[in-house]
């Protein structure tokens, strides 16, 4: 058997980043309330 998770930094940041996080409604909201509670990095 394999391990399930196998990190990869562009897909992470094609799936999780700020472009991807602010092209879409609900991501937007998403950053909205990370900057409202205050996170030091709102996105990968």
């Amino acid at each position: 058997m394999s391990q399930t998770y196998k990190p990869k930094k562009k897909k992470r940041a094609r799936t999780h980043g700020f472009l991807a996080r602010t092209s879409s409604p609900t991501g937007k909201k998403v950053l909205l309330r990370r900057r409202r509670k205050g996170r030091v990095s709102l996105t990968v």
